[in-house]
């Protein structure tokens, strides 16, 4: 904007000095002109008396060397023949003889121009006898244009002088506008990258007043949006401890055995889940490092044992035969061990809760040099629409399922850069492919696949 002002008001003022600067330069010229042909006229005036009275060649020369002009040698007379007398010429004739014949026949005075530059005036003048002699005055070029260099100097200067004086003036006040609305998109940022206190001076021209001001509510509001969504979520998840207490004692009164020993473990997670999710809405900022973030990682293949390790015994009770591949070796990646386990717990548990009991899965982890990729397989009846299973949230046709357990991973993903995609599985069931980024290039400079395919899919989500 600020530019846009500056080269309008450029654009502006220079046709405007144009406009004047140009006629105005002209009008000086046609000045100095008339100014010489006017002097050149007096000085041919000066000779009209003594014609009147003689028309003797040595008293009219003494005559015009007595004058500026013919002092100059820029004076001639032509006096016609008169009776038997031959014409006379006194001095140099510089328009030649059928221009002194016009201008007698005319019998107004005239201009003709003389070679080697410059003009000469001719100037009828009658005499006593009722003849007509012909003053010539010579002007250089130099007359004629003399004091327009200088006229076109100031005048260039004082046009100069202007446009840059537009120039400053609205780049002063291109500054006052565009200041407020930089600290406006600079704001913006800083609350899209989660710094709620970002606000936003409420100063400059009326429209970006009120700009900021509903800026600055629209973040209060996003505030108070927050706190009260962080309340509802410890408050909905405080309600799961008593439910939660009836199962543990419930297990607890299971006895010895794998399964028993499960079912405990699976309820102390599930208590220390719970206390996590109350701990980290009560707080201001989140409890664990996010993914992707300075400092955060983990081994994929001893998550992926871990968590296998844990629905291998739901799995064998039902029947479901399991496959493990990809997690003899380290591959680490820049995901907290928390995300992932939820993530896949997330999956397995989707394979679990819409397949039916003893559909086999499997679990695959591939290294390829700058990604992870994760894959999650089953030989179930398949996603009849896999975009409309990626929307997180229940559409009200999908019953018994929240939507939430593909956003889970598909959001530990994104946080590095890559996506999640759904296809048909080699077991001819579903196939969940999760795409993790290891270094920078993959995540940005859009090489890496699974950078392209994650940006789509949230456009077309």
């Amino acid at each position: 904007m600020r530019w846009a002002l500056v080269k309008v008001c450029l654009a502006v003022t220079t046709m405007v000095v144009l406009a004047f600067a140009v006629p105005l330069g002209l009008v000086v010229r046609e000045m100095a002109s008339d100014r010489a042909f006017s002097n050149a006229e007096r000085q041919a005036a000066t000779m009209g008396p003594t014609l009147s009275i003689t028309t003797d060649p040595v008293q009219l020369r003494k005559a015009v060397e007595s004058t500026q002009m013919g002092a100059a040698r820029r004076m001639a007379v032509h006096v016609p023949a008169i009776g038997a007398a031959a014409p006379v010429d006194i001095g140099e004739g510089w328009a030649g003889a059928r221009a002194v014949a016009e201008t007698r026949s005319l019998g107004r005075a005239t201009t003709a121009r003389v070679a080697g530059g410059g003009s000469a005036l001719l100037q009828p003048t009658a005499l006593g006898s009722g003849d007509i002699a012909v003053i010539e005055i010579l002007v250089p070029e130099s007359e004629v244009s003399n004091g327009v260099t200088t006229a076109w100097l100031v005048l260039a200067g004082v046009g100069l002088a202007l446009v840059v004086g537009s120039v400053a003036v609205a780049d002063r006040l291109g500054a006052r506008l565009v200041r407020p609305a930089e600290r406006l998109a600079d704001a913006a940022h800083q609350l899209g990258d989660g710094r709620l206190g970002a606000r936003v001076p409420e100063d400059g021209p009326k429209e970006l007043r009120s700009a900021a001001v509903a800026f600055n509510a629209m973040a209060d509001q996003v505030v108070e949006l927050l706190a009260n969504e962080r309340e509802l979520a410890a408050d909905l998840s405080h309600r799961l401890r008593t439910p939660l207490t009836v199962l543990r004692l419930n297990a607890a009164s299971l006895g010895d055995g794998p399964a028993a020993e499960h079912t405990r473990a699976a309820v102390e997670q599930l208590e220390r889940e719970v206390d996590t999710i109350i701990r980290t809405a009560r707080e201001q900022r989140p409890a664990t490092q996010a993914a992707g973030s300075a400092g955060a990682g983990c081994d994929a293949s001893e998550v992926i044992r871990d968590r296998m390790a844990f629905w291998s015994a739901l799995a064998e009770d039902e029947g479901r035969e399991v496959r493990l591949a990809g997690v003899d070796r380290t591959v680490r990646i820049p995901v907290a061990r928390p995300e992932l386990a939820a993530a896949l717990d997330a999956l397995l548990g989707n394979v679990f809760r819409h397949t039916p009991e003893g559909t086999p899965f499997a679990v695959d982890v591939h290294d390829a040099g700058d990604a992870v990729i994760v894959l999650v397989s089953d030989a179930g009846p398949g996603i009849a629409d896999p975009d409309a299973a990626l929307r997180r949230g229940n559409d009200g046709r999908r019953d018994g399922s929240t939507g939430l357990g593909l956003d889970i991973a598909r959001r530990v993903a994104e946080s590095t850069g890559g996506d999640v995609r759904l296809g048909r599985s080699v077991l001819g069931g579903t196939e969940v492919r999760i795409w993790i980024a290891l270094d920078d290039r993959a995540r940005g400079d859009g090489r890496g696949p699974g950078v392209r395919r994650g940006r789509r899919k949230r456009r077309g989500n």
